[in-house]
């Protein structure tokens, strides 16, 4: 398979890239970070962002959406990376969407989908509890209570929950508390009774929120797929969601090696560029061949999706194990190849270095993923 970009996956990227350059560049997140907004991101962009067909990517046309697909989904996120772009468009835009796609009713659908496109509906997928990604882990209780289900349980790391309208929360309907039989997904008002959102601020910045649910009643029309058949729906979902934070991860990584080489092309150090010692080129070249790979694997995970492959779980697997290493790699290089002032604000590597922090460790480390895949390849 031929990995390259279509002329309309061209004219998205070139569009994303000029749209967030101007709209959320790195220095709306300073002011994120420095006013503690209480959102975490500009809803006047996402409004925009919606207008611009960004919000609605994977919505079907029927549903007011572009129906672009996961590889335009993807170079929407790595435009957004490049720039450190805050947004929903991860919890919603393919979390949310995705799940509504594979496992929403007509009326479901119906409800959800064109709001989302106009950026209109903020949701958020409620499905790890543990500490480290284990989506199998669940301990949240779905008992049933009338013509529907009582909820209750915790879950800890809710990306954009502190602002979501809508959740979908993983809960048990039946097994053990790391069966994946039994798992069944509910769409949650988020201000319904019983529901309490904690915000959590993490090392980049962005939010996330711990939620506690407390005799939450849903109604069976709140199911979102079959009953006790929600952790396929789910792994469907994480893979989009993992394939897309790879495509992230891979804009950190090449914005931070740009930037990188820019500054060692600037940089005077004993009287020549420091860009003209032969180890640092050693140093970037190395980089330039990773950043490379990442991008293969991202988008070979990106047009499995679309595809329908069989194997897309696996491409997934490998983009987001592959995109952290390199996002870490990127920005270890580039605030060590910057000095000392690579650790300040003066410079904005820094904020890459947290970002790729979060967004390696987000669905999955490379450890997770290498364990995920030697499983699937039946090791």
């Amino acid at each position: 398979m031929a990995l390259v970009l279509s002329d309309d996956q061209k004219m998205i990227r070139d569009s994303a890239d000029g749209f967030f350059k101007t709209e959320a560049p790195v220095a709306q997140h300073r002011q994120l970070r420095d006013t503690a907004d209480a959102t975490g991101f500009d809803r006047n962009v996402w409004a925009k962002m919606a207008d611009m067909g960004f919000a609605g990517v994977l919505v079907p046309e029927e549903h007011g959406g572009a129906g672009f697909g996961h590889v335009a989904a993807g170079l929407i996120m790595e435009a957004m990376g490049r720039n450190l772009s805050a947004a929903p468009m991860l919890s919603t835009g393919i979390l949310g969407v995705t799940a509504l796609n594979a496992a929403g009713t007509p009326e479901q659908q119906a409800k959800y989908l064109p709001l989302i496109a106009q950026g209109q509906r903020l949701l958020a997928l409620a499905a790890d509890e543990a500490a480290r990604h284990n989506p199998a882990h669940v301990t949240t209780t779905a008992t049933p209570s009338g013509n529907g289900f009582k909820l209750n349980g915790v879950k800890g790391f809710v990306l954009d929950g502190h602002v979501a309208d809508t959740l979908i929360v993983a809960a048990r309907t039946g097994g053990d508390d790391k069966d994946p039989d039994g798992i069944t997904l509910f769409l949650v008002d988020a201000k319904a009774a019983g529901v309490d959102v904690e915000r959590r601020s993490m090392v980049d910045s962005r939010n996330a929120a711990r939620i506690t649910l407390t005799d939450v009643q849903v109604d069976g029309a709140d199911v979102l797929g079959p009953v006790g058949g929600g952790f396929a729906i789910l792994e469907t979902v994480l893979d989009a969601g993992r394939a897309c934070l790879a495509a992230e991860m891979l804009g950190v990584s090449s914005e931070s090696f740009d930037r990188t080489i820019d500054y060692l092309k600037q940089r005077d150090q004993f009287g020549v560029k420091i860009g003209s010692f032969q180890a640092l080129q050693h140093r970037a070249a190395h980089l330039f061949c990773e950043v490379e790979l990442a991008r293969s694997a991202t988008l070979r995970a990106l047009t499995a999706l679309d595809a329908r492959d069989e194997r897309a779980t696996m491409f997934a697997s490998l983009a987001k194990a592959k995109s952290g290493e390199v996002a870490k790699l990127a920005t270890n290089e580039g605030v060590q190849m910057h000095g000392g002032i690579g650790m300040t604000d003066d410079f904005d590597i820094g904020f890459y270095m947290k970002r790729a922090r979060a967004a390696q460790e987000t669905f999955g480390d490379i450890a997770f993923h290498g364990d995920r895949l030697a499983r699937l390849m039946g090791y």
